[in-house]
């Protein structure tokens, strides 16, 4: 595959950041979520969001991306674990809030480096454990978590998007 290099985020990645989150979208939810919605998803919108989401974050949120061949080739986000019911954080969890690569590079390894990264970092930090939301109906994601050693904990939500209710399962694992 090439040098791939995980680093952090910076200012500069948002552009490809927007771009790969929305074609990964695009191609990872279709026939999962309203097809109207994904194609009005836009990458300029994405990316005036994504600046002010990163100037405005955190420090204990993490942005990281891959770097291949001189581009960026995928990007994870993870922080405290978000209790969207109570509104508050969990100190002994994080959550990994997106892991996005490149349609045509998936299953190159970017994205399991990206998991690996993110998982040391998030141990370092001094969490014990790490969960995610993945759609039901994505068998391809939930591979690759399980792979990764999550495993869905038994919480379901769903997320109403354009008028559908698409339904999540949270997994977990211990760090």
């Amino acid at each position: 595959m090439g040098e791939l290099r995980i680093r952090r985020m910076a200012e500069d990645d948002i552009g490809a950041v927007c771009a790969i989150r929305v074609r990964g979208w695009q191609w990872a939810y279709a026939g999962l979520v309203p097809q109207h919605f994904l194609d009005g998803l836009d990458v300029a919108e994405e990316a005036q969001r994504r600046r002010e989401f990163f100037s405005e974050a955190p420090a204990e949120v993490v942005n990281l991306v891959a770097e291949h061949a001189g581009s960026v080739a995928g990007w994870a986000a993870f922080g405290p674990y978000r209790d969207e019911t109570s509104g508050r954080r969990d100190p002994a969890h994080a959550e990994l809030y997106a892991l996005y690569v490149r349609p045509e590079q998936t299953g190159t390894g970017i994205g399991r480096a990206l998991m690996t990264a993110s998982l040391d970092l998030t141990r370092e930090r001094g969490y014990s454990g790490m969960r995610l939301w993945v759609l039901k109906h994505n068998a391809r994601a939930r591979h690759f978590y399980e792979r990764a050693g999550f495993a869905p904990d038994g919480v379901e939500d769903a997320e109403e998007l354009a008028g559908a209710l698409v339904p999540e399962v949270r997994y977990a694992r211990s760090l």
